[in-house]
């Protein structure tokens, strides 16, 4: 466990000399990725989401592919085809960039939603069948997909299947004025990234989030993970209430939390640290917009 804090510190000192000012996310993003989920980034243009991703990647030596959704992008472009191979009297199979660890999904929104559900079954099975023929994807694999607001022009909505796919969402916001005066002074950060040193490899991540598995989780605080569940399939303003994937996820999002603070038993406060993350893309809200996870945090007492 000790040895598993040491690696997270300095995953998280790398990532913070990349992405400045904005700790907590980078937190989370890691919590997401040690929870053996998925995340997606939901932000204006700008803010640092793709060298997020690429910094993660080179951080934690995983191979890493870019795919620039747009409306135009068929499954094909995704998975990867059947080509014939006029020497061999066959056909041969190209890999598409869905066969990397670490898959950044830019723009997920500006495609169709055809070219969306490429990615359903590789972030649920990690593997894609093609043509009768199923094939496992790298382990350790990790979609990070990033999103413009939907009211910019030429998003689609991602469907809800699709959206429960993700772990956790996180919006890194505009970087407060100390922040961004050192960007504007300090080194380019795509020449930063060139230099970034591996910290922790594939196989060393994949015993961390093992570890993650291994984070005591009391009855009581079982009872606390499902009281909040069961709240939101009756609470007003939500049209549905969270799935038991959902509550799964929960609570590997506070296990990752918890080991990343360094502790080995998840407390209500790690459940309620990544709550918003994991919850607020799937409680689909009408009117009552973010009030919603404060009204479930008061509506549900702590064990």
């Amino acid at each position: 466990m000790n040895t598993s804090k040491s690696d997270i510190d300095a995953v998280l000192t790398q990532l913070n000399r990349v992405i400045l000012g904005k700790d907590r996310q980078i937190r989370m993003c890691l919590a997401c990725l040690l929870a053996q989920g998925h995340l997606l980034i939901e932000d204006v243009p700008g803010v640092g989401k793709t060298i997020l991703a690429h910094a993660i990647a080179k951080t934690l030596g995983l191979s890493f592919q870019r795919i620039q959704f747009t409306s135009d992008l068929l499954p094909a472009d995704v998975l990867g085809v059947s080509i014939y191979d006029r020497e061999a009297g066959k056909f041969r199979f190209q890999h598409g960039p869905i066969f990397a660890q670490l898959v950044l999904a830019d723009e997920i929104n500006r495609a169709s939603p055809k070219a969306q559900s490429a990615l359903l079954e590789a972030m649920e099975e990690h593997q894609v069948t093609l043509d009768g023929q199923t094939m496992p994807l790298p382990e350790p694999f990790f979609v990070i997909a990033t999103q413009n607001p939907q009211d910019q022009a030429g998003t689609f909505p991602l469907p809800e299947s699709q959206l429960d796919r993700f772990l956790m969402r996180v919006h890194l916001g505009y970087p407060a004025a100390a922040a961004e005066r050192e960007l504007l002074s300090g080194v380019d950060r795509r020449e930063l990234l060139g230099t970034l040193p591996k910290v922790v490899g594939g196989e060393r991540l994949r015993l961390i989030q093992r570890d993650v598995q291994g984070v005591h989780a009391a009855p009581a605080l079982l009872d606390y993970v499902q009281a909040l569940v069961a709240h939101t399939r009756h609470q007003a303003g939500v049209r549905h209430g969270l799935s038991p994937r959902a509550a799964i996820g929960l609570l590997r999002a506070a296990r990752a939390w918890a080991l990343i603070a360094g502790r080995g038993e998840v407390i209500p406060e790690h459940v309620q640290a990544v709550l918003e993350s994991v919850v607020g893309h799937r409680v689909h809200q009408g009117e009552s917009g973010p009030n919603t996870i404060t009204r479930l945090l008061e509506a549900v007492p702590i064990p």
